[in-house]
């Protein structure tokens, strides 16, 4: 039985919780030596954040997309890393739990909700971002199952997960290409070759990493479904809620700059009163109180068009541009704010500005969402009002 609202909510409460006493005082120190975060991992996965997306029978913390958007929104507000954490890994155990065998499910759902089995997803290639129809992976039979070979890049928790949803091409001659494209789950005890680490402007921590797939051999059941080419249409499914999360990601970072400004405007003053009293501030708190309720409410709506089975992608697609623009937008403005304190190391302001552009170009560069937008208001013949 799914939980309550009020289970929910309890669930939110806690996690917000978490971040308060746990994050916030760890943050900086971690960050700043891009150090990963163990102990906050490993408290998270008793906490059941990594099976949020793995149903009964196989884990017991499962939740509704709503609930799960803003444990991630919690999580992003203390440290945009944490929700990263474990971002891919939620979309990897959703494709698994809606697409996978039986016999895929029982392997690895059970594992994925305790944290126990880590997961990410190998998608963007070094000569090719969002177009993925375009990707150069492939995976040959032979008769013991496939042989995998080609890069991925910008993988998240590359280091840390034992299980990787690889897209790739199992019919490089199907026409069109996307017909020919398969997921592979694919175990990093299979070959996998982590071969360099990725340098970042801001999401320290957590490591970002290129993957080498040379002569990998999987066994035949590492289809997702075993149907094969499905994996294009299976993964635009799975960024739905990749998407989502990702937006949530950005609301979280938009809130603690918007926290952390509308604090500071009450103590600092300029000219013998309160710096948010002068209009240019105060209009800086307006705008991104209102835009991040706007961006918290679109979420909503996508995550609640997941839950009851309809398509997301135009509301995610939304929620995903609007969340991220206003993220690094509120952190431009929360820079404002603070004034030369904003560009110090010493406050977390400079932090949100670092990380706030990897929602704009993560899970699809928002120029794709535009895309994606448009598409679906052509098929669907506009908004439903």
């Amino acid at each position: 039985m799914p939980p309550s609202s009020d289970d929910e909510a309890q669930i939110v409460r806690l996690i917000a919780e978490f971040v308060d006493e746990q994050v916030r005082p760890a943050v900086r120190e971690l960050e700043q030596s891009d150090t990963y975060p163990e102990r906050l991992i490993e408290q998270m996965k008793s906490m059941g954040v990594f099976g949020l997306t793995v149903p009964a029978p196989y884990g017991s913390s499962h939740v509704s997309t709503r609930c799960f958007a803003l444990v991630t929104e919690e999580l992003a507000r203390g440290w945009m890393s944490l929700a990263g954490a474990f971002g891919g890994h939620a979309v990897v155990a959703y494709l698994i739990a809606r697409f996978g065998t039986p016999d895929q499910q029982q392997e690895y759902l059970p594992r994925l909700a305790t944290g126990e089995l880590r997961a990410t997803m190998a998608l963007t290639e070094p000569d090719g971002g969002s177009d993925l129809q375009a990707i150069r992976t492939v995976a040959r039979r032979d008769r013991d199952g496939w042989i995998v070979n080609g890069t991925k890049t910008w993988i998240s928790n590359a280091r840390h997960s034992e299980l990787i949803a690889v897209l790739g091409k199992t019919d490089p001659d199907a026409r069109p290409a996307h017909l020919g494209v398969s997921i592979l789950l694919v175990e990093q005890s299979h070959g996998v070759q982590v071969s360099r680490d990725l340098s970042k402007l801001g999401y320290k921590g957590v490591e970002s990493c290129e993957l080498s797939f040379q002569d990998v051999r999987v066994p035949g059941s590492a289809v997702l479904g075993k149907e094969l080419g499905r994996g294009f249409a299976q993964m635009m499914s799975g960024l739905e809620l990749g998407r989502i999360q990702v937006a949530a990601r950005a609301i979280g970072v938009a809130r603690a700059a918007f926290d952390d400004s509308l604090r500071y405007s009450q103590l600092r003053e300029a000219f013998g009163k309160p710096i948010w009293k002068h209009q240019s501030v105060g209009n800086y708190l307006a705008e991104s109180a209102t835009k991040i309720t706007a961006a918290r409410l679109l979420n909503r709506h996508a995550a609640e068009c997941l839950d009851s089975g309809r398509r997301a992608d135009l509301e995610a697609g939304m929620a995903k541009l609007y969340a991220s623009e206003m993220a690094l937008e509120t952190a431009i403005q929360a820079m404002r704010v603070h004034g030369g304190y904003g560009y110090s190391t010493e406050l977390d302001v400079e932090r949100y500005y670092r990380d706030a552009p990897l929602m704009i170009i993560g899970e699809g560069t928002n120029e794709i969402q535009r895309n994606v937008i448009a598409r679906q208001l052509i098929e669907r013949g506009g908004l439903s009002w």
